[in-house]
């Protein structure tokens, strides 16, 4: 549930520091930050793009309430989500010039965001999901594909069809998950140099050569391509703890809407929200859209209406360990599928 906050499972990150020309941030900064967000994630953004920036704030002065207002089981809203280093560039940067030393120092791949268990639930489920929807069986997208149901040949074409963006990358270790269940045209961004470094010597020296990784921010994204499949393992949560996190939230629907291709599929992965507060945000996208253009909802001209609401809740992960609290069930994730118009 977004209104508890977990402690993280090391509560303080431990890494060798070594002497670069990034802006590094003190281990008393990292200690807060790990105590500040419950599972760790690998990206944030800081970089504004000016016009962007401008409509995100004149969408904010409409009124439109922020996914961190919602709560899908409280009456009350949760309160906003307090910013943090975790949502800056120069965290993210410092950190992964510590694990890229680490990896050439000891060949340590450096921190698992999430953790194994969440990344395998993930790469596990995205498969089915995707290999469901290639073979048309809308009604039973949660099914595991089993090889009775299909062959290897069939799960192997299947999957070629669908090419995969994974947004704030970190070192890759989720590219490489979905390489090992049966993708193949994959591509990873991160506006951090350190983390495409690392991902880069990772996937060389694991052997998936076929990863292409890219120096890219989400929120003001330099990539023409759309992808059939884009994958969001905790950036979404990081650029919410940037200062200016609800402005540039609503940036990075407005970018990610345009890297998903129609047909295609966002996966979205948080600790910091439910599903239904995934569902709301991708809602108020709608409303603002709509707010912004009011004549679009009754006009005759479908293209401009799938623009104004260019996703609907597809499905999510239900086999997340629960726990109750208050009366409530929740768990300490959530992962939700949107589908693009």
């Amino acid at each position: 549930m977004a209104g508890i906050r977990w402690p993280p499972e090391d509560s303080e990150l431990h890494h060798a520091r070594v002497p670069s020309g990034v802006d590094l941030i003190s281990d008393d900064d990292r200690s807060v930050a790990a105590d500040s967000w419950s599972i760790k994630s690998d990206y944030g953004s800081t970089l504004d793009d000016e016009q962007r920036h401008v409509d995100a704030s004149e969408a904010l002065s409409t009124g439109v309430r922020a996914a961190s207002d919602y709560s899908s089981d409280k009456e009350a809203p949760d309160a906003d989500v307090e910013p943090s280093v975790l949502g800056l560039q120069s965290y993210w940067d410092a950190t992964y010039a510590d694990e890229l030393a680490n990896f050439h120092e000891h060949g340590h791949t450096g921190e698992v965001w999430f953790g194994a268990d969440v990344m395998d639930i993930v790469t596990t489920w995205t498969k089915n999901l995707c290999i469901n929807i290639s073979q048309g069986r809308m009604e039973n997208l949660d099914d595991e594909v089993s090889p009775e149901s299909e062959s290897v040949e069939q799960i192997a074409n299947d999957l070629s069809t669908w090419s995969v963006l994974d947004i704030g990358t970190g070192n890759g270790l989720l590219l490489q998950g979905l390489a090992k269940k049966g993708f193949s045209d994959m591509t990873g961004t991160d506006y951090s140099e350190g983390a495409i470094d690392l991902a880069r010597n990772l996937a060389e020296r694991d052997g998936f050569n076929n990863i292409r990784f890219l120096v890219d921010d989400v929120l003001e994204t330099k990539l023409e391509r759309q992808f059939r499949l884009v994958m969001d393992k905790g950036t979404l949560d990081a650029i919410g703890l940037h200062p200016d996190g609800p402005m540039k939230r609503i940036m990075y629907w407005d970018s990610v809407s345009r890297l998903v291709a129609p047909g295609g599929i966002l996966v979205v992965t948080s600790c910091n929200h439910t599903k239904d507060e995934l569902v709301q945000e991708v809602d108020s996208l709608k409303q603002r859209r709509l707010s912004a253009s009011p004549d679009a909802d009754t006009s005759n001209d479908h293209g401009a209406f799938k623009d104004l609401s260019p996703f609907r809740y597809l499905s999510h992960i239900r086999s997340y360990p629960t726990f109750m609290f208050g009366g409530s069930e929740g768990s300490r994730v959530a992962t939700v599928a949107f589908l693009r118009s």
